[in-house]
């Protein structure tokens, strides 16, 4: 039974609540909260008369006075203050904020910022959002999910982090729930999850990072990261436990690190609702730009060369949506699996490297007989440079952390034997760019299709202004949530995710000189509509959706959450109608 002094009810024409809080439990509760917005009669009726200022305004109205609020604030971060405190007070006021703003608000309220915010987590206190679950006590997961007050039917998403590989920046323990805040708040923005309908949950493991275990305001566990046999029994019981209480749910992971990520996918993908945004998020946005781009150069995706610069949970995750792409294509797996070479910390991987590589890694390890083609360092590694020298790709990703690591030479080099290089620096933050678009474009007089990790402003060269898209995964997770939740599917399929990438890249419109690879952040809800409807011809396809509507585009609009203030039906403890 809700413990909520307010239950949603969801009509075709909008969302209903039906409501027993009375009094400042109305204005503490920021779905039920509208400020000046009450009428007279919900003041009169829900006991909060005299408790807020007596003038009206329109949402709209509010919209306008929070931007100008936001606005005024003179740091990234602090505009970031200032619209999290605005969704601890009335969230369809956020939201509308944010789907009016969308361009501006989603670096502040995702990435970059968040990068920073979650950095000063334990400084910048915030009131909490979802459910904190520690590996010190695993026996109270049930009773914090009791705690939510949310029954059976109640959840579409969850998502998760133990925050060990967060968004470049690496360990922060407790502080990893700002990042699944964020990612759910994407949700609701970018395609209409309802935001009552999501629960984000923080997997507090310990953290390995000394500034925290020594920093006396750190709020998460004073010990560094469990591994091994206790955090794999941890995990389990988590979802064991979503399982049982949210059957229909869809859980998403974000940030695990690069020995947890694709062994937990792996582990849970066969019986549950699951996907994890890093490896195969990252691998489908990025695919989606290259087959934009294979569209500007003619040359189809079966021939392309492919280099990967930074072999962790994401660059493997890019690689293996490339080698599918490839494979769908018409060519075999050894043969796709051919046409990417892969380098991680210690350079090219190849079977029988002096440093050895993780196991995730070794699908991409080329031939040792491959080797005598390449000059190898002293210590045996192949760098960067020499892989570009040998493989002349046709395109370059960076998931490595290292700025500036596509140096002028590299670009070069490549340049001169690629008409139209695809380059794509996807590392986050932005300090953390293997290079800046404008020294691609500069370097290559022009050539390269560039798509980058964190939004940077366009660049104007030689009388053309080229737009630099943003490979940001909100181009397609929410949209493929979207499209899960609505056909209620029973497993994430590799082909629904080929479906998501594929739609956002026909979305783009690479015609002219300049044009994107990828649509533009402004344009999000249209293309998370459209990206849900392919998904769920996919879901349907392969036998995975458990409801399948007769018009997809109509259930796909009626299911998109919408942020205008809902219809108030106040009732009394006992469920009458006042």
């Amino acid at each position: 039974m809700s413990k909520r002094k307010f239950t949603v009810e969801r009509k075709t024409t909008g969302d209903v609540y039906h409501v027993t809080a009375r009094g400042r439990e109305v204005l503490s509760e920021p779905l039920l909260n509208r400020g000046i917005a009450f009428t007279e009669e919900q003041r009169e009726q829900l006991e909060i008369k005299g408790l807020i200022a007596y003038g009206k305004a329109t949402l709209e109205e509010q919209a306008e006075r929070v931007w100008e609020q936001v606005s005024a604030e003179p740091t990234p971060l602090l505009k970031n203050i200032a619209l999290t405190a605005m969704h601890d007070r009335n969230e369809v006021l956020f939201y509308r904020t944010i789907c009016d703003h969308m361009h501006e608000t989603f670096p502040l309220i995702y990435d970059p910022v968040i990068g920073e915010a979650i950095e000063k987590h334990s400084h910048i206190y915030r009131r909490p959002r979802g459910i904190y679950l520690s590996i010190d006590d695993p026996e109270s997961i049930e009773t914090a999910f009791d705690n939510l007050g949310l029954g059976t039917g109640d959840v579409d998403i969850i998502a998760c982090s133990d925050a060990e590989e967060i968004l470049g920046i690496g360990d922060w323990g407790v502080a990893g729930v700002d990042i699944v805040i964020g990612k759910l708040a994407v949700y609701t923005a970018a395609a209409g999850i309802h935001p009552a309908r999501v629960v984000p949950v923080g997997l507090d493991v310990g953290t390995d990072r000394r500034e925290l275990l020594e920093d006396n305001l750190y709020m998460g566990c004073r010990h560094p990261r469990i591994r091994g046999e206790k955090y794999d029994a941890f995990i389990d019981k988590f979802v064991s436990v979503v399982k049982k209480r949210f059957p229909g749910s869809f859980l998403h992971w974000e940030d695990f690190g690069p020995g947890n990520a694709r062994r937990l996918i792996n582990k849970y993908r066969q019986s549950f609702c699951t996907f994890n945004d890093d490896m195969q998020g990252t691998g489908a946005i990025t695919l989606a730009g290259i087959l934009s781009g294979c569209r500007v150069t003619g040359v189809p995706i079966r021939n392309q060369r492919v280099v990967v610069f930074g072999a962790g949970t994401a660059g493997v995750g890019i690689a293996d949506q490339i080698r599918d792409a490839m494979v769908q294509a018409g060519l075999s797996h050894e043969d796709a699996t051919s046409q990417i070479w892969c380098l991680a910390s210690h350079g090219l991987l190849y079977q029988g490297m002096p440093k050895g590589m993780r196991d995730f890694q070794e699908s991409f390890a080329r031939p040792e007989n491959e080797m005598s083609r390449f000059n190898k360092e002293k210590d045996g590694s192949i760098s960067l440079a020499e892989v570009v020298r040998i493989v002349k790709p046709t395109i370059l990703i960076g998931t490595s952390t290292r700025p500036g690591a596509f140096t002028e030479e590299i670009v070069k080099d490549m340049a001169s034997h690629c008409e139209r290089p695809m380059i794509f620096p996807l590392s986050n933050p932005t300090e953390l760019h293997e290079a800046k678009p404008v020294d691609l474009i500069r370097w290559t007089k022009g050539k390269a299709l560039v798509a980058t990790g964190a939004p940077f402003a366009p660049v104007t060269y030689n009388g053309v202004t080229y737009v630099i898209p943003q490979a940001n995964n909100a181009m397609l997770y929410p949209g493929l949530g979207l499209g899960i939740v609505t056909c209620k599917a029973k497993l994430v399929t590799d082909g629904m995710i080929a479906a998501a990438a594929e739609a956002v890249s026909e979305m783009s419109d690479v015609s002219g000189a300049g044009a994107p690879l990828l649509p533009m952040v402004s344009d999000l809800r249209r293309v998370s509509a459209i990206v849900a409807q392919k998904v769920i011809e996919k879901a349907i396809e392969e036998k995975v959706a458990t409801l399948i509507p007769e018009d997809i585009e109509s259930i796909v609009a009626q299911a998109m959450w919408q942020p205008v203030y809902p219809e108030i039906v106040v009732e009394d403890s006992g469920g009458e109608n006042e």
